[in-house]
């Protein structure tokens, strides 16, 4: 059976019955409502000119996040709120304080980015509730938009003015209530065209589903599925949609053994990435590095870890720590260390009806029980939104200043990320010191053969990785460590 697509709309309930599956949010904004304030600029999710904000229910929580319409397919957005830039002005005819500040700031001048901005912005205002922000919280905030005629400081400028403006309230509770009887109920799996979108709403109607379509493809955040369609042109068939399940969405703690940090498959990178970082701390700047804000709250941890890409960010910390990864089918569950779920290329050890389930991260222990030394590095072109030449993990188990267990990981370097066998053994055991990690830094070019490609050559990615190998040595040496300021250059500025 197939049901139309009902979500929120412009002040009302709007249902959709009559578009392809993966039509994107912003092709039906575009031409199917002739709503074309939301532009489309890359149809990749990199420009941010067609950002637009989502509003749904989380435990009965109402979220709102900004996300790309140009990746995101239509059907997903039962269920939810859909804001776009001509929702923002506001009743009487007034502009937004965000509008108003863009206009007193000079922040606009082509404007086919504008829209995009107006939505980053109003995402920032509704969700600080029209306080002072920082400017780390402002360039976060514009991380996923691209502008090539004003630059950024009128924006940013529009950013802080905002909030000094007359403040305009959003009923969120009127919200909540309209999304509450939109909800669809448990133990019914919407389907939508018949057989080709289904979205569970429990774990167990999911493990049935999969099971009776095995082919079928699992989508969580289409930040990557999305550019299947609009860049490739595939044609996909069956597609099962985890972001209605509910289980799959939670993050505990699970203490029968090591203690760890269990994260759904459906947990979005933001969420996870939060969860995680008040952990490890050393975190903080991969989790701003990571794509951008739209792509972090539509995509999640488990899919970059199903989609298992060579040159994926969370991977390489998520082996260095020890992370593993929970796969579920109607068998049970099947728990392996990641990095044995990669077997090559973009190829894992998934059995057909099986689906990511949970990642689970060792938490740390306190001293003096484990003393971990812990890093990760990103190197890329750009601060923001890029995608890494070389990304590097090294966790680091001392007793006094002895090695006993070192972990080495690396993004980028081989066509799965990988760990460094050969430099770990040469430091198990053995001092930390310079003589054992220049040995170690000898080592890397036996564990690896890099590929030269756009975004760097073989013979730099080595370099890069022993570097940085020698990096994570001066920040964690036992005499005269460098702090983050003396080897970072962002954190010089």
């Amino acid at each position: 059976m197939s049901e139309p697509i009902r979500f929120y709309y412009r002040g009302a309930v709007h249902t959709v019955d009559d578009v392809s599956p993966t039509q994107t949010v912003l092709q039906h904004l575009r031409e199917d409502l002739h709503c074309t304030g939301t532009k489309e600029g890359c149809a990749e999710g990199d420009c941010g000119a067609c950002t637009v904000v989502l509003g749904s229910l989380v435990d009965g929580q109402l979220e709102l996040k900004t996300v790309n319409s140009c990746i995101q397919f239509t059907p997903t957005l039962d269920g939810k709120a859909l804001f776009t830039v001509e929702d923002v002005q506001q009743a009487d005819g007034a502009l937004h304080p965000v509008q108003q500040a863009l206009v007193e700031c000079h922040g606009s001048q082509c404007g086919f980015c504008t829209p995009g901005f107006v939505m980053s912005l109003w995402g920032l205002y509704l969700n600080h509730d029209a306080q002072p922000c920082s400017r780390k919280q402002i360039d976060d905030a514009l991380s996923g938009n691209l502008c090539r005629c004003t630059g950024y400081r009128p924006i940013i400028d529009a950013a802080q003015r905002m909030t000094e403006l007359p403040k305009v309230p959003f009923d969120r509770a009127a919200l909540a209530t309209a999304l509450q009887g939109l909800q669809r109920s448990q133990g019914a799996t919407y389907s939508f065209e018949g057989r080709h979108f289904h979205a569970p709403r429990t774990l167990a109607e999911l493990i049935e589903l999969r099971a009776s379509r095995p082919q079928a493809l699992m989508l969580a955040g289409s930040t990557d599925v999305g550019l299947w369609v609009t860049k490739h042109m595939r044609e996909l068939n069956d597609i099962i949609y985890l972001g209605n399940v509910a289980e799959l969405k939670a993050i505990a703690t699970d203490a029968t053994h090591h203690p760890m940090l269990v994260v759904g498959a459906g947990v979005s990178l933001n969420d996870a990435y939060g969860a995680v970082c008040a952990h490890y701390p050393q975190l903080r700047e991969m989790w701003q590095r990571f794509a951008s804000l739209p792509i972090r709250n539509a995509g999640t941890l488990g899919g970059n870890v199903a989609n298992g890409s060579p040159i994926g960010d969370s991977m390489p910390w998520l082996i260095a720590l020890g992370s593993e990864v929970v796969l579920r089918s109607q068998a049970g569950q099947r728990v392996l260390p990641l990095e044995a779920f990669y077997l090559d290329y973009m190829k894992k050890d998934l059995q057909p009806g099986e689906f990511v389930e949970a990642v689970r991260i060792p938490l740390p222990l306190p001293l003096p029980q484990a003393n971990v030394q812990f890093r990760t590095y990103k190197l890329a072109k750009r601060f923001d939104q890029d995608i890494s030449a070389v990304c590097a993990a090294f966790a680091l188990e001392l007793d006094g200043g002895m090695v006993r267990q070192a972990r080495i990981a690396f993004g980028g370097m081989a066509a799965t990320a990988k760990r460094a066998p050969q430099a770990e053994a040469i430091l198990n055991g053995q001092p930390w010191d310079e003589a054992h990690v220049l040995d170690a830094m000898a080592a890397l070019a036996r564990d690896y053969t890099p590929l030269s490609d756009m975004r760097a050559s073989s013979d730099y990615r080595m370099m890069a990785a022993q570097n940085l190998l020698r990096r994570f040595w001066l920040e964690t040496r036992a005499a005269a460590p460098l702090a983050s300021s003396d080897v970072n250059v962002w954190e010089a500025v």
